[in-house]
């Protein structure tokens, strides 16, 4: 019986977002005619704190956020886990500073949604030109960083599964590097309420940690990503242990040269 009153409530979700996406979507397109940066931004993050808002109200899913002191004044490059869809939603309206998304240029022909998103400034790349792709992410990383953007990138690449762990690529500590910016590695775990491939919710709770900044200065991009992993990795072993029940404990983080 719960769960089909969390399909049913995931089904009266999915309708909330479709209803309000289109009207907000077409505003940020007449808006961005004349408007441009952070406007059109702030507009478009006030669509995803209501789709978050939503998840809330309707299906119960809601969270808490530790490790707020951490957040810097200055640019960084954040490093979140990866589990939902949930946290890209979230971030925009979580964060003091506007964030930048790396993000598959596909994402922009969605219907609405990827129009709004293509107004916004963004780094799309494609990724079938993987040299080229990465030129784009350090130059405009670099401008939007200037900006006093943070520039977001999930190291995992793709959602894992709650308990679960990708691969960590290095791109977001190589761009860190390049640019004299530190790292702010961030564990979240959003598959407790809202699993990869699935649109069903679960009420509950999401815990939010953000780390300390980690300097880049002096570092390599893999060694650096191997700390950030570490990291991320032992804080979901702590927030979320009914996930990595049978699994061995993450071992202590190494101390940054």
């Amino acid at each position: 019986m719960g769960m089909f009153f969390n399909a049913v409530r995931s089904v009266l979700f999915v309708l909330f977002m479709a209803v309000t996406v289109v009207p907000w979507a077409l505003a940020v397109l007449v808006v961005s005619i004349f408007a441009k940066g952070n406007v059109v931004y702030w507009m478009c993050v006030g669509w995803l704190t209501t789709a978050i808002w939503g998840a809330k109200v309707i299906c119960g899913v809601h969270a808490r956020l530790h490790g707020t002191e951490n957040l810097p004044d200055s640019p960084v490059v954040m490093l979140p886990k990866h589990q939902s869809t949930w946290e890209t939603f979230a971030f925009p309206g979580l964060m003091p500073h506007p964030l930048c998304y790396v993000f598959k240029r596909e994402l922009l022909y969605i219907p609405f949604f990827g129009w709004a998103m293509a107004r916004m400034d963004m780094i799309h790349i494609d990724r079938s030109k993987r040299s080229q792709a990465w030129n784009l992410v350090a130059e405009q990383g670099r401008k939007f960083m200037a900006k006093g953007h943070w520039v977001i990138m999930f190291p995992e690449g793709t959602r894992a599964a709650r308990g679960g762990k990708g691969t960590y690529k290095a791109g977001g500590t190589r761009l860190a590097i390049q640019t004299e910016r530190p790292v702010l590695p961030i564990a979240v775990t959003s598959a407790r309420c809202w699993p990869r491939k699935s649109f069903v919710l679960r009420p509950g709770v999401i815990d939010i940690s953000i780390g300390k900044p980690i300097p880049s200065t002096g570092r390599e991009p893999d060694e650096l990503m191997r700390e950030v992993e570490t990291w991320i990795e032992t804080e979901m072993h702590r927030l979320d242990p009914e996930a990595y029940l049978g699994q061995p404990p993450m071992p202590a983080p190494a101390a940054a040269p």
